[in-house]
């Protein structure tokens, strides 16, 4: 077992509980129920059980799956803010003035995820199971997506950027999903955090 840095502080615990649940009904009621299949959603989720358990597990398992996600939501951001424009886009509701400043405000949410995860990782250690459970989430989660409220494409399940494709049939995008996010999302994600906390380990 990783080393223990100690505790997570109470007043984290506290502070991520209230936006859950303040988060939770204020999005239910904007977006429905489907808007909590979205990974991100769930890793909000998962970070709230993670830190009351103080879990390695569950902050790999939220890390391997939010952190290329989120950081490029940081980056659309930030190059939005900076220069005016979305160089990948995804953050273009963040700057709709028809949509509520209160959701606005908490879907910075995404902002705050990757240096979160990264610090639980910091401090209690990586569990390198983390990955083969965001890859079994994926499994599981993405196929709902596809066909419960499609309309929506949540995660992207049936088209990149919420547009459904029409390339090669539904069943052969779902099944090529379902192989390449976890080997080229979650697996080299598993990599560089397990490579950084073997660095971290080594400099204590």
């Amino acid at each position: 077992m990783p080393p223990m840095r100690g505790r997570i502080p109470l007043w984290l615990k506290v502070a991520w509980t209230l936006l859950l649940i303040v988060w939770a009904p204020l999005f239910w009621h904007q977006y429905g129920a489907q808007n909590f299949l979205f990974f991100c959603d769930i890793g909000n989720v998962l970070i709230g059980i993670g830190v009351w358990l103080e879990s390695a597990l569950v902050f790999s398992w939220a890390a391997c799956g939010l952190l290329i996600f989120q950081s490029l939501f940081i980056i659309d951001l930030a190059g939005t803010l900076l220069a005016g424009r979305h160089f990948i886009g995804g953050t273009e509701y963040m700057f709709d003035p028809h949509l509520s400043l209160a959701v606005r405000l908490l879907s910075l949410f995404h902002v705050v995820t990757p240096p979160l995860v990264l610090w639980a990782i910091w401090r209690l250690g990586y569990d390198r199971r983390g990955w083969k459970l965001q890859t079994l989430t994926a499994w599981i989660v993405i196929p709902i997506n596809y066909f419960w409220r499609p309309q929506f494409d949540v995660n992207f399940a049936r088209g990149l950027f919420f547009r459904e494709q029409h390339v090669v049939p539904g069943w052969a995008y779902l099944v090529t999903y379902l192989i390449v996010v976890p080997l080229c999302v979650y697996f080299p994600t598993h990599l560089f955090l397990d490579w950084l906390s073997r660095r971290w380990k080594k400099e204590d």
